[in-house]
């Protein structure tokens, strides 16, 4: 019975924390929406991690029905001055109108211009790279009713590192490879940014790439990158892969210390599960006690500290 209990106890706790914790949709939500971010930012100077990081939680990364089917990434209503076309959801009451736009970049066009309001001006005269300070305007003017809500935009901000995209110092990470970045020169590094997790560093594979090329792009051997990631020499990566271009650790961020479990979701095998958070795919069996690999079933909580 206690064992029933605790287990009971381990689920309601990820179930609170799972919209927050590290996945892969918001990796990918990330790597597709990251430069109309930074631009915007250059633009109407709205820090890129504030856009982004709004942008992963009011639309679920991009899977909200307000995303899907009306392009609204940020849940803005229709408001006073809207004369387009809106989408019906309840929200706040029933019968809540949201904007509806052409496309996701006219998304996040609005979402700066609607923070040109008077109410929002205060917000203006912080640091641009003081997301802290966005994330408490921002709540504090009455972006949304969530009371925690400058608790998970921070949140979101700190765990995925989307503050580097407001020094523009994103590409200049250097993993202990022989190769650097060098945006300005290499086509590769145009199209590829060293995102970090867990004390590791790794990159999201695009349309094109195949492992000979990533193995000269970044300077590690392929041996080295199938053993760091945990595969096996005929694997062909595909886009939005996570390949790490250093060693795993033994097991997840301490940032899970509190809910140190994961929920198997559809179409997710042990494999992804150890590129999200970071960990060696032969430490998390053992944290499982597990003496291999095997298949995993959706709803199943496996440890990852």
């Amino acid at each position: 019975m206690k064992k029933h209990i605790l287990t009971l106890l381990l689920l309601l706790i990820c179930l609170t924390t799972l919209g927050q914790r590290t996945n892969q949709a918001y990796w990918t939500y990330i790597d597709r929406y990251k430069d109309w971010a930074i631009e915007q930012m250059h633009q109407y100077h709205i820090p890129a991690s504030i856009t982004l990081a709004q942008g992963l939680l009011e639309s679920n990364a991009g899977r909200s029905r307000l995303a899907t089917q009306a392009n609204n990434h940020f849940g803005i209503k229709v408001g006073g001055s809207w004369t387009g076309p809106y989408i019906v959801q309840s929200d706040d009451r029933p019968d809540d109108r949201f904007r509806k736009y052409k496309s996701a970049r006219e998304s996040f066009i609005d979402h700066s211009k609607f923070l040109q309001q008077r109410r929002y001006q205060g917000l203006f005269q912080l640091s641009p790279t003081d997301y802290k300070g966005w994330a408490k305007g921002l709540k504090a003017a009455g972006y949304a009713t969530n009371p925690a809500y400058a608790e998970a935009l921070i949140r979101v901000i700190e765990m995925y590192n989307l503050h580097q995209f407001d020094t523009g110092k994103f590409r200049s990470a250097k993993p202990a490879t022989s190769a650097a970045p060098t945006a300005a020169v290499d086509e590769f590094w145009q199209r590829h940014v060293i995102y970090k997790n867990n004390k590791n560093f790794f990159i999201i594979v695009e349309i094109g790439d195949d492992m000979a090329t990533i193995s000269k792009k970044t300077g590690l051997s392929l041996h080295k990158l199938y053993k760091y990631n945990d595969l096996p020499r005929d694997f062909a990566p595909t886009q939005g892969d996570i390949l790490y271009l250093k060693k795993k650790r033994n097991s997840a961020s301490k940032d899970f210390k509190k809910s140190p479990i994961h929920i198997v979701e559809v179409n997710q095998s042990l494999h992804d599960i150890a590129q999200l958070y970071g960990i060696r795919l032969e430490s998390l069996c053992k944290l499982n006690g597990w003496d291999e690999p095997h298949a995993v079933e959706v709803g199943e909580i496996l440890r990852i500290r």
